[in-house]
Formats: C-alpha cells, sequence, structure tokens
C-alpha cells in the first residue's frame, strides 16, 4: 500500500479540478440564464436614450423638431418612450403641435412575446405586437379591424441616424401610408 502522503497530493489535485470544473458550470449557467433574462429585451437595445425628431413628410403634412427618449423601467421589465414637447412645429389647423404622447413596450409573461401600448394626449390608444426583423428595426403593428385603420409604427437606426415613421392602412387596402415620419441623431 502507498503512503497516505502520496495519495493525498492526487487527492489535493481531484479536488481542486473538481472545484474548477463546478466554478466554471456556475459561471456558464449564471451567463445562460443573465441571456434568457435578457431574451427578447436585448434586441431593443438600440433605442435606448434621447433621440432627436425632425419631422416632416406623410399625410400629416406637418414640419417639427423635438425630442423623444427610450429608457427601460421597473428593473428592466418595461421599456418606455416618452416624447417631448416640440421644439418647433409648423403643420394644418388640424395637426396638433402640442401632441405629447407615451409608449410601454412590455411582456406579459416570460416565453411570451413582447407587446407595447400607446397612449396620447388625444385620447387614442392603440395596442401592439412587437417584432424585430433585424438588429437595428422593429416594428410596431396593431391588429386588422374591420371598422378603423390598422397601425404600424418603425424605429430603424442606420448608423448613427434614426429613423421613424407612423403608419396606417384602411380595411381592404394593402398599402401602407405614412402619416408622419422622422430621423434624428441620439441627443
Amino acid at each position: 500500500m502507498a503512503p497516505l502522503s502520496k495519495h493525498k497530493g492526487n487527492f489535493l489535485k481531484i479536488i481542486a479540478a473538481l472545484l474548477a470544473l463546478f466554478a466554471m458550470l456556475d459561471l456558464s449557467f449564471s451567463t445562460i440564464a443573465q441571456a434568457d433574462q435578457d431574451g427578447p429585451w436585448q434586441a431593443l437595445n438600440f433605442l435606448e436614450g434621447t433621440w432627436a425628431a425632425n419631422a416632416q413628410g406623410g399625410s400629416a403634412g406637418a414640419q417639427s423638431r423635438g425630442l423623444y427618449a427610450f429608457e427601460y423601467q421597473l428593473k428592466h421589465h418595461v421599456l418606455s418612450r416618452v416624447s417631448k414637447s416640440p421644439v418647433s412645429c409648423k403643420g394644418p389647423a388640424t395637426f396638433d403641435c402640442e401632441h405629447s404622447d407615451l409608449l410601454y413596450i412590455y411582456q406579459d409573461a416570460d416565453g411570451q412575446p413582447l407587446k407595447a401600448i400607446y397612449f396620447d394626449n388625444e385620447g387614442h390608444v392603440i395596442h401592439y405586437n412587437v417584432s424585430t426583423p433585424d438588429a437595428t428595426t422593429v416594428i410596431f403593428l396593431s391588429d386588422a379591424s374591420g371598422n378603423g385603420p390598422q397601425f404600424r409604427l418603425m424605429y430603424q437606426r442606420k448608423n448613427l441616424t434614426m429613423f421613424g415613421k407612423f403608419q396606417m392602412r384602411m380595411p381592404g387596402q394593402e398599402e401602407w401610408k405614412s402619416y408622419l415620419e422622422w430621423s434624428g441623431a441620439r441627443q
């Protein structure tokens, strides 16, 4: 039988190897857990921050400059977008230059797709399904309704500029029409 001290050295090497293995497993499991927790939210990280909105074009017939901000809230369970009052605005009498709105992006439960709800100072409420077709684009799409328009809100970052469109289409139409389009850099 070999002396105990010889086995003790091998035993300590085995213990050290097992501890290192457990540490690596714990690290990889926590990395997987964090990735699962970020899940669909990670696709929206490109939105975060305060952005300029230089609006022109679309059927609204308005030109305005303002700001909006996307910010994670409630321990990363909600992404909010808040529009700031326009710095300047020129449009037809039917366009509300004092427009303000809120958009909340949320997940009903883990594993469920992201959804959003929109509110504005004119009393509009729009429920959206959220999709991210690529790493710098998000599309908010309302359900089609037989008696009213369907809405689509899009954000796409190209290089350092964020582009946005608020579009609608009436029942029976296939073509989307832009009501308002804007672009601007992160502030």
